[in-house]
């Protein structure tokens, strides 16, 4: 028995070699009608050697893909890019957002608004009767804070 495939060119390799292990398990071949992968059928020998090196080409091109990643983000580290979105908290907006809070007729959806942060981030900085956060704190002695370390 086999399973027959249009066209290759929308699958995954690591879906792919997935399936095939489990259709083999069950002594299903897979054979591929039209793509670039029209020349595999794992019914045959042949098929089977062309499927493998495949797989092996795709897992190798995976791999030196995440290693170049890898380097890459560790070459930027080094020279002091951190990635990621600019933090939205500067030492202003807490000090604003103290003094707006410590008033009882703020709103506090007005005042996330006009700092353009969500609710979680002012409250993350900013106790509801104005009172300084860990995080707020961090801010405005100038270390960043990111996943609760400081960066």
């Amino acid at each position: 028995m086999a399973r027959i495939l249009w066209d290759f060119a929308y699958l995954c390799w690591a879906n792919t070699i997935n399936i095939v292990h489990d259709l083999s398990t069950r002594g299903i071949g897979f054979k591929v009608l039209t793509g670039h992968g029209a020349s595999i059928d794992t019914t045959t020998p042949a098929g089977k050697l062309v499927f493998g090196i495949f797989a092996a080409l795709a897992e190798f091109e995976h791999d030196l893909i995440s290693e170049r990643t890898k380097a890459g983000l560790a070459s930027a580290r080094a020279r002091g890019r951190k990635g990621g979105a600019p933090f939205k908290m500067t030492a202003a907006k807490v000090r604003l957002a103290m003094s707006a809070m410590g008033q009882k007729e703020t709103k506090v959806t007005d005042l996330c608004s006009e700092l353009a942060i969500t609710r979680q981030t002012l409250y993350r900085h900013v106790a509801p009767d104005g009172a300084l956060r860990k995080d707020g704190l961090k801010v405005i002695e100038g270390g960043k804070i990111r996943y609760g370390k400081k960066k």
